[in-house]
């Protein structure tokens, strides 16, 4: 079996020995950020690549096809394996959904998917939807960094791969960066990162209009999607389910709008509509990009520079990204803007879910 090493990692790889290395690191990501139970669901699939239990859903994944760090393989069964705990179908995965660390957790979490094989292989289809309120914290220091350097502080969102747009709904949170405030006082959504390092600029901004697109949306009204939503969420996390559920009903009031298209398509419908003076255009996304092919990728990056190229002071273009490091575990946030600030620069670099924030811009 590959072992984890300090080797920089290819996303792109692929075969047995990738996906090996690709459980690995996730094992390795979960203990770095306080998630030992997601860390002994990871393990102990790990521990069943060698062997032949698991059934379909093991099968197809020790030969799997693409690239499985890239495809977030581990998650995916993770995943189905969480819905079946949260529905209340498999009690022989409680003690380890309770972090009591069973000595047999592999045996257990082979028994499962041999039982469950029709209700785990869809989850195998697609990528963890991980849409997650407390990462919207990037996009407002982001807006607040960009204020700072004379943007306009109106801006329009436009975010690839909203999954079910929680973040797209951030104008009806409230954030507190480390004691920079924005947002309002009464929003039902309060987010408070441990914060550390300088405090991000001081000032306020306003959200003229947001939308965004997945090719697979997730629409909150609907409790089955919701739910599924939920069974992505790392249990240790509970403060994470009480932000998911507020999303539901700030959803419930007003859905945010999400079109289901490919992140290219989607900037180049955007950036063909005429600009408004006073009005920052904000590209930006949360854990996406591992998931754009390279073709695309370098579509979206062709996109953004003739269209920065354009830019004006007046009528500003910016790009916001926050993913992750597969190396160093965390998160970083990244912005970039037209005109006069072409390149990127990092500003923070955070927990996967923002529990805590290092400021660096």
């Amino acid at each position: 079996m590959t072992e984890a090493t300090d080797e920089p990692i290819d996303p792109q790889a692929r075969g047995p020995e990738a996906v090996a290395r690709a459980f690995a690191n996730q094992v390795a990501y979960c203990r770095d950020n306080q998630a030992p139970i997601t860390a002994s669901v990871c393990e102990g699939l790990r521990a069943l690549l060698d062997g032949e239990r698991g059934g379909a859903a093991m099968r197809r994944v020790r030969k799997w096809a693409g690239p499985p760090l890239a495809d977030a393989l581990p998650l995916r069964v993770a995943g189905g394996l969480h819905a079946l705990q949260l529905a209340g179908a498999e009690p022989a995965l409680r003690p380890i959904y309770e972090g009591l660390a069973p000595t047999d957790a592999a045996g257990r979490i082979a028994d499962a998917l041999e039982r469950h094989e029709a209700f785990l292989l869809p989850w195998l289809d697609g990528p963890p939807q991980t849409n997650e309120a407390g990462r919207s914290w990037g996009f407002a220091a982001a807006m607040l960094w960009l204020a700072s350097k004379g943007l306009p502080p109106r801006f329009a969102l436009h975010e690839l791969g909203s999954s079910a747009g929680i973040n797209l709904m951030m104008d009806r949170y409230r954030f507190d960066l480390g004691g920079v405030t924005a947002g309002p006082e009464d929003a039902a959504l309060q987010l408070a990162p441990e914060w550390r390092g300088d405090r991000p600029p001081r000032g306020s901004f306003e959200i003229v209009a947001a939308r965004g697109c997945d090719v697979a949306p997730v629409d909150l009204t609907d409790p089955e999607q919701a739910l599924r939503l939920k069974a992505y969420i790392w249990p240790e996390f509970t403060s994470r389910f009480a932000r998911m559920d507020a999303a539901v009903a700030l959803a419930g009031a007003a859905p945010p709008h999400i079109a289901k298209c490919g992140a290219a398509d989607f900037l180049e419908e955007v950036l063909a509509e005429p600009k408004q003076p006073g009005v920052t255009r904000m590209l930006m996304h949360s854990v996406v990009w591992q998931y754009v092919q390279p073709e695309e990728r370098a579509r979206i990056e062709a996109l953004m520079a003739e269209a920065g190229a354009r830019a004006s002071k007046e009528a500003p273009l910016a790009w916001v990204s926050l993913e992750a490091d597969r190396d160093t575990h965390r998160h970083e946030l990244a912005v970039r803007y037209w005109p006069g600030g072409e390149q990127w620069q990092n500003l923070a670099t955070a927990h996967p879910h923002g529990a805590w924030v290092e400021w660096t811009g």
